[in-house]
């Protein structure tokens, strides 16, 4: 099994959402987050004043797939996220050792 994180922004999580639905994802997670990467954040101008904003506001979508379908699942991140501009995101996979539903108490691909 992968956990997969991907960090987008705002504005595209329902497009991620949609094309995770499409390819069978049955169930995300989405937290707001704030973090900066290459771009180092950027200056804004409120009331004629100009101030640094250091941390860019995105949000990280958590999901949890077999192995056979995680190179589906990213390339349907990417192709949903993609803007083609600085500050897109980034996509984490990992390995899962077990996972295991509370309510029932299965383990592995049943818990998913």
């Amino acid at each position: 099994m992968k956990k997969i994180e991907a960090i987008v922004r705002h504005f595209k999580v329902e497009e991620v959402k949609d094309a995770l639905n499409a390819k069978g994802v049955q169930g995300m997670t989405v937290t707001d987050v704030r973090g900066f990467g290459r771009q180092k954040g950027h200056l804004e101008t409120y009331r004629g004043t100009e101030y640094a904003v250091e941390f860019i506001p995105k949000s990280k979508i958590e999901v949890v797939v077999p192995d056979s379908s995680a190179q589906a699942v990213i390339e349907a991140i990417i192709n949903s996220a993609r803007t083609g501009q600085v500050g897109d995101g980034k996509i984490f996979v990992s390995e899962l050792a077990s996972v295991v539903r509370i309510r029932t108490g299965e383990t592995g691909d049943a818990a998913m």
